[in-house]
C-alpha cells in the first residue's frame, strides 16, 4: 500500500559544481554585479542568506507578453518532443511556454483580455515552475533580480523595486511589500509533444522574443543530470537524486508539503499510469501521472459534490463511483461526467528534489507500492 514518510531536517551537505560556473559566481551580496541596487533592503530574512548569482537586475530580460504562434509553426520549431512546457488553460484556450524560454528569461509576464495578469517563473537551479496572479503588485510585471536564496530565483517588483519576492517562498521577503503572499494559477508540466496531444490547439511562445538566444541550448551544461548544485548550501536531502523532479502541494506553515516524486510515481504506474492519494489540511488530494508525457498533476476528488476515488484499469485511470474516464490533465472523457473537469490545486507545482526538501522540510514523501 502507498504511504507517506516524514523528510528529515538535516541532511548531507551539498557539494558545489564548478561545470557550470561559467554562467555567473558568488560575490558578496553588494559586489560588482549589479546588485548594489539592492543595498538598502529590508528584509524579513538574513540578508548573509541571499546570494549574487552573477547578472544584474534584468541582466537576464524578463518578457513581456511574447509573441505567441500555433504549434505547427515555423516560430515553435524550435521545440522538440521531449522538451517540457508549463502549459495553463486561461478562458477555454491552451497556452504554452515551455523550459526553454524560461532558461533564458525566467518570468514571462502575461495579459489576457478576460483582465487576468499572469506571471509564468521557471528557475532553472532549483527546476522549479510557480504561476503567479499579479494581483497582489497591482499588475504591475516582475523582472528577474540576479540574486537568489538557496539557489532559488528572485523577482522584483517593477512598481516597486526594492520589494523582492521569493519564488518558492510565494511571497516577498524584501521591501514594503514583506510578507504578501502571492496567489497561484493552475499550471501542470509535461513534455512538449504530451501537451500538443491533450491541446492540439495550443499556442506556444515563439521564439522570436527579440532577445538573441538559442532556445534549443540549454546554458547549464550537465547540470541537470549531475548532483552537485550551482552553489553551496547546507543540509541538502541527498536520499533521492538532487535533481528528480517531484510535484509537490505546499502547506500554509511554509514547512510542510505532499512530495509526489517522479520516480515514486513511475514505480507505482500501472501501464503507463499512476493515481496517488494524500491528505493534506484543505481536504483530500489526488494526482494522476503519465509516464508518456512526464506529467503529473494534482487536484481535489470532487466533480459536482461528490468525492471521486480513482484507479487505474487498463490504459484509463476510472472513478470508482460512476465508472467515468479521466485524462491526467484532470477532464473526464467517457462516462456518466464526461466534459467535467476536476479542480486543479493551484499552488501545486513541481521542482527538483533538493529544492522542495529544503524549502518544506517537514514535508511528507509519498511512497507507492
Amino acid at each position: 500500500m502507498a504511504h507517506f514518510r516524514t523528510a528529515p531536517h538535516v541532511a548531507v551537505l551539498a557539494s558545489s559544481m564548478a561545470a557550470v560556473l561559467l554562467l555567473a559566481a558568488c560575490s558578496d551580496l553588494f559586489g560588482p554585479s549589479g546588485s548594489q541596487d539592492f543595498a538598502d533592503l529590508e528584509c524579513s530574512v538574513s540578508r548573509s542568506a541571499l546570494m549574487d548569482g552573477g547578472p544584474p537586475p534584468d541582466g537576464i530580460p524578463s518578457l513581456q507578453n511574447p509573441q505567441f504562434v500555433d504549434a505547427m509553426a515555423p516560430e515553435a520549431q524550435y521545440l522538440r518532443d521531449r522538451d517540457r512546457v508549463i502549459g495553463l488553460i486561461v478562458d477555454g484556450e491552451a497556452w504554452a511556454i515551455p523550459h526553454n524560454i524560461g532558461w533564458w528569461h525566467e518570468i514571462v509576464n502575461m495579459d489576457f483580455d478576460s483582465g487576468l495578469q499572469l506571471a509564468v517563473t521557471y528557475c532553472p537551479l532549483t527546476g522549479s515552475s510557480l504561476v503567479f496572479d499579479r494581483g497582489a503588485v497591482g499588475g504591475a510585471t516582475f523582472g528577474v533580480s540576479g540574486l537568489l536564496f538557496r539557489n532559488n530565483l528572485i523577482l522584483f517588483d517593477r512598481n516597486d523595486p526594492s520589494s523582492l519576492w521569493f519564488q518558492m517562498d510565494r511571497r516577498a521577503r524584501c521591501g514594503a511589500a514583506d510578507g504578501t503572499r502571492l496567489a497561484m494559477y493552475p499550471s501542470i508540466e509535461t513534455t512538449w509533444s504530451g501537451w500538443k496531444h491533450l491541446h492540439p490547439d495550443t499556442r506556444v511562445v515563439s521564439e522570436n522574443t527579440g532577445a538573441n538566444r538559442d532556445y534549443q541550448l540549454y546554458p547549464y551544461g550537465n547540470y541537470e543530470v549531475t548532483d552537485g548544485l550551482l552553489f553551496d548550501q547546507p543540509n541538502v536531502d541527498r536520499r533521492r537524486f538532487v535533481k528528480e523532479r517531484t510535484l509537490g502541494v505546499p502547506e500554509d506553515d511554509d514547512q510542510n508539503a505532499l512530495l509526489f516524486p517522479f520516480g515514486e510515481l513511475d514505480e507505482a504506474e500501472e501501464g503507463p499510469l499512476a493515481v496517488a492519494t494524500g491528505q493534506a489540511r484543505a481536504g483530500p488530494v489526488v494526482v494522476f501521472w503519465d509516464e508518456r508525457v512526464q506529467g503529473a498533476m494534482a487536484f481535489r476528488p470532487r466533480s459536482q459534490g461528490v468525492t471521486l476515488s480513482f484507479s487505474v484499469q487498463g490504459d484509463r485511470i476510472v472513478d470508482q463511483e460512476t465508472g467515468t474516464s479521466w485524462r491526467m490533465d484532470g477532464v473526464a472523457e467517457e462516462g456518466a461526467l464526461a466534459g467535467q473537469r476536476l479542480e486543479a490545486i493551484p499552488e501545486a507545482y513541481v521542482a527538483f528534489w533538493f529544492a522542495w526538501t529544503t524549502f518544506h522540510p517537514a514535508a511528507e514523501i509519498w511512497e507507492g507500492g
